[in-house]
């Protein structure tokens, strides 16, 4: 299964305007690429469980996204994964 998830990761990182990607699940496992690395993992995961906290409907999984002059980088959950994608500004 990490292969797959590390394949999914190298094809995210094809795009052009992805400078980064970041998974991480809640044992604190990380696969990153680029901008993004397993240092981050920590972060990322508490911005979502943050923004999550936000919401009161607790099916929703809101999406985080950071604005710079340089870009975005987007962090949202999907189960008991978080994905970070950092995008270049255009």
């Amino acid at each position: 299964m990490e292969s797959t998830l590390e394949q999914h990761l190298d094809d995210t990182m094809k795009n052009p305007a992805v400078v980064g990607v970041l998974c991480t699940d809640q044992q604190g496992h990380n696969l990153g690429r680029g901008s993004l690395s397993d240092e981050h993992g920590g972060v990322v995961s508490v911005l979502a469980k943050q923004a999550a906290a936000l919401i009161k409907d607790p099916t929703d999984s809101p999406t985080v996204c950071l604005e710079s002059e340089s870009g975005n980088i987007l962090v949202r959950s999907h189960g008991n994964i978080t994905v970070a994608v950092h995008k270049i500004a255009s």
